[in-house]
């Protein structure tokens, strides 16, 4: 587990990972978005309890190690500011078979939004902020509103 207040580089970051033994590489991407809940977004900041979001993250990925059958696992989140489009937290993991890698990449990211001290202020077009918390995005299966289609 890291975090950074520097540029994620997922290319980097997933080769990083690369390892003879693997058949199956996972990542995951998550990007600032340029509205949330109706309103528009501009950018945002994320502030972390560092050295409780360190230790958390590192239980996280062991537990991912220890429940699937994993060759690596890491999760870098961002702090500080961001514009919209950047990458504010990525997660990526090896395994020798596609099934694990999928499973163990969506257990580390649903637990980082739940478990790590890591909060999120978003600043509006309109000129208002405010702290943003929604831990049911880290249920399965959990979507915003606007994102539904018809």
């Amino acid at each position: 587990m890291r975090i950074t207040a520097d540029r994620i580089n997922p290319d980097e970051l997933r080769n990083e990972l690369v390892d003879a033994a693997a058949g199956a590489y996972v990542g995951f991407e998550g990007w600032i978005r340029n509205h949330n809940e109706g309103e528009q977004v501009l950018r945002l900041e994320y502030e972390v309890y560092e050295p409780l979001a360190l230790a958390e993250g590192a239980k996280v990925i062991a537990e991912a190690v220890e429940k699937f059958p994993l060759l690596h696992a890491e999760c870098v989140h961002r702090s500080g500011a961001l514009d919209i489009g950047e990458c504010a937290v990525w997660v990526g993991v090896t395994s020798a078979h596609r099934d694990e890698a999928f499973a163990a990449c969506r257990f580390i990211i649903d637990q980082v939004k739940v478990r790590l001290p890591i909060w999120k202020k978003e600043h509006y077009v309109d000129g208002h902020s405010g702290w943003v918390n929604c831990e049911r995005c880290a249920e399965h299966g959990h979507t915003h509103p606007e994102a539904v289609s018809s």
